[in-house]
């Protein structure tokens, strides 16, 4: 056999053992007539010696190790004279007395570390090598361990896993999809799925109430650190339930994976209507980790001479508690933040609110005493405080200076450590009015219902009613990152028609794309809605990170390339004819 023991396993109540490991190379150093060597493997760190008095040959043999070498080791443990408290098996170490080198290596790229040095493009070239690395390991493992769990409590909870189809067809709606070619039907393509979303929804149909899936799903979208053209959904469905008994199951599921993966006992899960966020925080993921809510100063801050403030649609402010003390510099590092392009902001006023009473500001020649207390007033702030104000047109406004909130909370270390916040944003709006398009989007998607009292209004209202329309639509939000979102199903082939029309497809493209789900629904469909967990995002929101990539195995970069293999990568002329296409780039 090639090995006894792992590497993480030994401790001192095994000493006297004669055992076998086998493993990498993490280390090699000399002293005297000793040889140590740190021997890994996924499980941990052993400490082999090799002794030049017991055995001249072996350790001579041990001294040309290279890092990263495979090799096996039999001996006896033994305790260590100079235990190391920071390792699970520091305790011990084997005296070796046999040595077999599996295989060679070449040296690395980049340190094998938990601290490596190599940088980001460096690691993804050879990420087989960076996945040696433990903290990588610790995010695969803890990866596959939440998919286990997940499967486990809705197994508990009678859900099917039921696997949906990978090649499907290309509809107009959400980002662009990738796009397979069809040898056998000429000129006819494939596309990836973006969601499971129709087929959950037909399972509905066929009676399975409760389905699930962990799934990939693929987006040909600009990316980001928290995006990956391929990424993994927990996709759920469920028949014959309301809103509430969505929330109330999938808020168990979370709090469940918590308290398993985490031990953290997550409380209730607030509620918090989609205009609401938007109007407290600027964002429909609002993170609750700290205080800091925005606060409309319409009232008394225009109509004072100041014509910024006066000809804005609105003017707000956030209360930025302790910092009256930051400098010129730090004031003016702000004000550079919010007018990147990103932000867009125009500029940015601020108040200290001195520690005795006064106020200093950068519109004092605009506002007195009186008037600025009274904007400290409105926003709760106390002596030793800073107030950040913006002005502008209402909804940018409100992105602007919540963006700010994140950034100013981040800065000045407002966040506390380990913290989650979770909580349910309700209530979307259905429809999303594009001025350039001159069309409706869906703000979720094309299958997502109107509350069962606005039904009435979807059906027969006009066009500004269709603007006013709510959904039965939810996400789940953890420290202003989005978990999950779903809705509501419409499972009524009129009013999935007149959805379709308000988005503007005619009745012949309705038919084309989604025609198999609106026939589905004349043949008995139950009241059904469903939810998606994003589970890589879910995976790093756990640990406190805000990059999915280290918890994906192979993940593609910033232009959605995997740079290890090299894909996407151009094919033959022989490839190309079979599938009767013509490159013209």
């Amino acid at each position: 056999m090639f090995r006894s023991h792992n590497c993480g396993e030994l401790r001192l109540s095994d000493a006297g053992k004669e055992v076998t490991l086998s493993g990498w190379v993490q280390i090699g150093r000399g002293f005297g007539g000793l040889t140590f060597v740190d021997l890994r493997d996924r499980y941990g760190i052993t400490q082999v010696v090799f002794d030049q008095d017991d055995n001249a040959e072996l350790a001579e043999r041990a001294k040309k190790l290279g890092r990263e070498f495979v090799i096996q080791v039999k001996g006896a443990v033994r305790e260590r004279t100079n235990k190391n408290p920071n390792r699970a098996t520091g305790d011990v170490e084997i005296l070796a007395t046999e040595l077999t080198v599996l295989n060679s290596a070449k040296t690395p790229p980049f340190t094998i570390e938990d601290d490596s040095d190599g940088g980001d493009d460096l690691r993804m070239q050879y990420r087989y090598l960076d996945l040696r690395r433990g903290p990588l390991q610790e995010n695969i493992i803890f990866r596959s361990k939440l998919a286990l769990a997940v499967r486990a409590y809705l197994g508990d909870k009678d859900f099917v896993e039921v696997e949906t189809p990978f090649l499907i067809k290309s509809t107009p709606e959400g980002a662009r999809d990738f796009v397979v070619p069809s040898r056998l039907n000429e000129g006819q393509f494939y596309a990836l799925p973006q969601s499971p979303q129709t087929f959950k929804q037909l399972l509905m149909v066929a009676g399975y109430d409760r389905y699930f899936q962990i799934v990939k799903c693929f987006r040909d979208e600009d990316l980001r650190a928290d995006r990956q053209p391929e990424f993994t959904q927990i996709d759920c469905e469920m028949a014959f339930v309301t809103q509430e008994d969505v929330l109330n199951t999938f808020e168990g599921l979370t709090r469940h994976l918590f308290d398993k993966m985490k031990g953290i006992a997550l409380p209730e899960f607030p509620r918090m209507q989609y205009d609401d966020a938007m109007r407290l925080y600027g964002s429909d993921k609002p993170d609750l980790r700290f205080g800091m809510p925005l606060v409309e100063l319409n009232d008394v801050a225009q109509n004072k001479g100041f014509g910024v403030f006066d000809s804005a649609e609105l003017v707000v402010g956030i209360c930025v508690p302790g910092k009256a003390d930051l400098t010129r510099k730090n004031l003016d590092a702000l004000t550079n933040w919010v007018k990147r392009p990103q932000i867009g902001a125009k500029g940015l006023v601020y108040v200290k609110c001195n520690e005795d009473g006064s106020f200093k500001s950068s519109v004092d020649k605009f506002f007195d005493q009186e008037a600025l207390a009274a904007w400290a007033a409105k926003c709760d702030a106390k002596p030793g405080d800073l107030l950040l104000v913006i002005s502008g047109d209402d909804e940018k406004s409100r992105g602007q200076i919540g963006n700010l909130r994140l950034h100013a909370a981040a800065e000045y270390d407002m966040i506390p450590e380990g913290a989650f916040a979770p909580l349910w944003v309700v209530d979307f709006p259905l429809l999303e009015w594009d001025e350039e398009s001159e069309r409706f989007h869906a703000m979720h998607h094309p299958f997502t219902s109107p509350k069962q009292e606005e039904v009435e209004r979807m059906l027969n209202g006009d066009h500004e009613t269709m603007k006013s329309l709510k959904a039965d639509a939810y996400d789940l939000v953890i420290n202003g990152a989005e978990i999950g979102g779903g809705s509501v199903r419409i499972y009524d082939r009129a009013l999935q028609e007149r959805n379709f029309k308000l988005l503007g497809f005619t009745e012949a493209e309705a038919e084309e794309q989604f025609g198999f789900l609106m026939g589905a629904f004349e043949y008995g469909a139950p009241p059904h809605a469903g939810i998606a967990f994003g589970f890589d995002r879910l995976c790093a929101v756990m640990n406190g990170q805000s990059s999915i990539r280290d918890f994906i195995a192979f993940p593609k970069n910033n232009q959605g390339r995997d740079v290890m293999i090299d894909a996407p990568a151009s094919i033959d002329d022989e490839q190309c004819k079979e599938l009767n296409l013509k490159v013209t780039v």
